[in-house]
C-alpha cells in the first residue's frame, strides 16, 4: 500500500461506477440492491445528488466510496466503504468530511445513516468519529419495488 496522503477525495461521477461496484462486491457483509445499486439506479441517484457523493482515489484506483444525498433538510449516507487493506488510515474520515462539507454548502442541517447492527466495523467507525447512535426512534420501511432485492456479499 502506497502512502495514504496521496489519496484524492473527489465527487463521484457515473464513470466511477464499475470500480465502485467492484469495491462493493469485495466487502464482506455489504448489501447490494438489485435495482438501486445497478448502473441505472446509481446514475439516477447521482443526477439527483450531483455534488454530495464521493470517492477516494489513489493512482486511478477507487479505494472508498460514500453515496450521499439529501431531501433539502436531512442528508443521508449510503454505502460508506473503504477497501479492507486501506482502513484505519483516515480515508473514511476524509470522505465523511468531504460529503459533510458538500451537504453544508447545500444548506443541509443534519445527516442520518443506517448501519446494520451486525456491522461491527462500521458501527465502531461511526462511534469513533463522534456520531451519536439513536435509540429513541424506530426504523420503518415499505417496499415499493419487490424486484429490488438485497444481496449480501459473503
Amino acid at each position: 500500500m502506497a502512502g495514504t496522503m496521496d489519496i484524492l477525495i473527489r465527487e463521484m461521477q457515473i464513470g466511477d461506477y464499475d470500480q465502485v461496484y467492484r469495491l462493493w462486491t469485495e466487502i464482506r457483509g455489504f448489501g447490494i440492491r438489485s435495482v438501486d445499486d445497478s448502473r441505472k439506479g446509481v446514475e439516477r441517484f447521482l443526477k439527483r445528488n450531483p455534488t454530495t457523493s464521493v470517492v477516494a482515489v489513489q493512482n486511478g484506483r477507487i479505494l472508498g466510496n460514500i453515496l450521499c444525498g439529501h431531501d433539502g433538510r436531512t442528508g443521508c449516507f449510503y454505502h460508506v466503504c473503504v477497501a479492507e487493506g486501506y482502513r484505519k488510515h483516515g480515508i473514511g474520515y476524509r470522505m465523511v468530511r468531504a460529503a459533510m462539507e458538500a451537504l453544508q454548502k447545500e444548506g443541509v442541517s443534519k445527516i442520518s445513516l443506517i448501519a446494520f447492527k451486525e456491522n461491527q466495523v462500521g458501527n465502531a467507525f461511526w462511534k469513533g468519529i463522534g456520531w451519536n447512535e439513536r435509540n429513541d426512534v424506530n426504523s420503518y420501511e415499505f417496499v415499493l419495488n419487490e424486484e429490488n432485492i438485497t444481496r449480501f456479499v459473503r
